[in-house]
C-alpha cells in the first residue's frame, strides 16, 4: 500500500520576519512543519529549496535579474535554523520553479505516495503551483492549512478559497492537529 508524503516547500530564512520576501508567520508554519514531521506519521518527507536558475529564460531569466540580490544571498536561500535536523534526516531537492514537481524526484516520489501533504511558504505562489500540478498529475493533496503562510493573511485565505472549490474530490484542507488525531 501507499504510504503518506509530507512535502515541505521552500522553508528558507528569505521568508521570515525582517527578510526580503517576509511571510506572514513562516515561524508558526516551521512549528506546525516540526510537529507533523516528527510524528511518523508519514512514509517519507522531503523538503524543497527554491534555488535559481543560472541559465532560465524568458520571464524566469528576468525574475532572476529582479532579484539577484536574494538568489545570491547565501543566508537567504538556506532553510530555517530550526528546520535544519530535518535536512540530516530527509532529502532536500532544489527546484527553480514554483511548483516543486517541476523537479523529477519530487514528481516521482508524489506519483508513489497515497496523498501528499503539502505545506511550506508562499502560500499564493510555490505552495499553490505544487498543489496544482498534483492534482493534474492525479495525486490525491492535502494542504495544511497552519503549516502553510503567505504574504499576507488575505492571499493565505484566497489559495485557500481556490482550493476549497476542488474539495473533497482532489484535495482537502487540514489542520497539523487534525491531521495528528487521524487514525
Amino acid at each position: 500500500m501507499k504510504g503518506d508524503l509530507l512535502l515541505i516547500i521552500d522553508m528558507q530564512n528569505v521568508y521570515t520576519r525582517g527578510a526580503k520576501w517576509e511571510c506572514r508567520d513562516t515561524a508558526g508554519a516551521a512549528k506546525n512543519i516540526l510537529r507533523l514531521a516528527q510524528s511518523e506519521k508519514f512514509d517519507e518527507v522531503i523538503l524543497t529549496k527554491f534555488i535559481a536558475d543560472e541559465n532560465a529564460r524568458g520571464v524566469w531569466k528576468n525574475y532572476n535579474i529582479e532579484n539577484a540580490a536574494v538568489n545570491n544571498d547565501a543566508w537567504s536561500n538556506e532553510l530555517l535554523p530550526e528546520l535544519e535536523p530535518l535536512a540530516k534526516k530527509f532529502p532536500v531537492i532544489q527546484k527553480s520553479k514554483y511548483s516543486s514537481l517541476k523537479n523529477e524526484r519530487v514528481l516521482a516520489a508524489c506519483k508513489n505516495a497515497r496523498r501528499v501533504f503539502v505545506t511550506g511558504v508562499v502560500a499564493e505562489c510555490c505552495v499553490l503551483f505544487t498543489a496544482f500540478d498534483l492534482i493534474d498529475a492525479g495525486i490525491y493533496t492535502v494542504y495544511v492549512t497552519d503549516a502553510v503562510s503567505g504574504l499576507n493573511e488575505e492571499k493565505e485565505r484566497a489559495a485557500e478559497l481556490t482550493l476549497e472549490g476542488l474539495s473533497p474530490l482532489h484535495v482537502q484542507l487540514m489542520t497539523t492537529n487534525e491531521i495528528l488525531q487521524e487514525e
